[in-house]
């Protein structure tokens, strides 16, 4: 167990291997919204930020967005009623506010400031920071201890190299202006572990640059205070009940197993 002040933030999960993350609790019960007077559901989103959004090898929208806002659409009855539509991201926000669309689904961010313009459903997917050593010596959780006196390496500067300081500070830092000399390093064995965005890590793991020398180690770390509170669906400020009517779908997706088929689909290499 983590015993460091603010340690009640920062949460790890104590499974042998990443998961698919499960944010909903399958208890509650939220209230079934009744859509029918709504003319249109249209979705506003982005095509450049693969694997959530981005054209495919036909030219058609797709991605965990797309198919996470149909599959909203289907459980809240308003199929028929249900639009995408991509735009740079840059115009989001106007389109929204002149009534372009009824929702973003792009990653907005839940801070203070955006809550000023948006209601928010509940968040639907978040990031948490992550481990990765060689797999020969990658270690298991309780995590903390064994990692005294390890070089870690982060990238300088990030919101990972802060939390990294704070919650494990008997390890020696070791900080890299850019992912690429993190990775090298932490092939060549230079250093010990690498810690950042989780999300960012299953892709590198995945991918032919690893060469399939390294995994996860221990749990996946959500520190909100440092890394935000995930990603939740934008509507106007006006209409938190849209934003309540998505949370209702969110939580059936999440029950029925649809919302854990995406993720594995387009998260092969879970970073959970």
């Amino acid at each position: 167990m983590l015993s460091m002040t603010g340690a009640q933030w920062l949460t790890a999960a104590r499974a042998a291997e990443p998961q698919v993350p499960v944010l909903w609790d399958a208890k509650e019960r939220l209230p079934k919204p009744d859509l029918s007077a709504l003319p249109r559901l249209r979705f506003l989103t982005t095509t450049d930020f693969p694997p959530f959004n981005f054209l495919d090898g036909a030219g058609r929208l797709s991605g965990f967005h797309v198919d996470l806002a149909r599959a909203i659409c289907d459980e809240l009855g308003v199929a028929e009623k249900c639009q995408i539509q991509a735009l740079p991201w840059a115009e989001l926000e106007g389109a929204l506010q002149k009534g372009e669309g009824e929702a973003i689904i792009a990653g907005i961010a839940a801070t203070p400031e955006s809550r000023s313009k948006y209601a928010f459903s509940r968040s639907y997917l978040q990031f948490p920071a992550r481990f990765i050593m060689p797999k020969t010596k990658a270690l298991a959780e309780p995590i903390f201890d064994r990692l005294r006196g390890r070089r870690v390496g982060v990238i300088a500067g990030s919101a990972h190299e802060r939390m990294l300081r704070e919650y494990f500070g008997t390890v020696q830092v070791v900080p890299f202006d850019r992912p690429e000399e993190l990775y090298d390093d932490l092939k060549a064995g230079k250093v010990d572990a690498a810690f950042g965005d989780g999300m960012r890590f299953a892709f590198w793991l995945g991918g032919s640059d690893a060469a399939a020398c390294c995994r996860f180690a221990g749990g996946p770390y959500l520190a909100p205070e440092y890394l935000g509170s995930g990603m939740a669906i934008a509507t106007r400020a006006n209409d938190p009940a849209l934003a309540a009517a998505f949370d209702y779908a969110l939580q059936e997706i999440s029950v029925k197993g649809v919302f854990a088929e995406f993720y594995l689909r387009y998260f092969p290499v879970s970073f959970f």
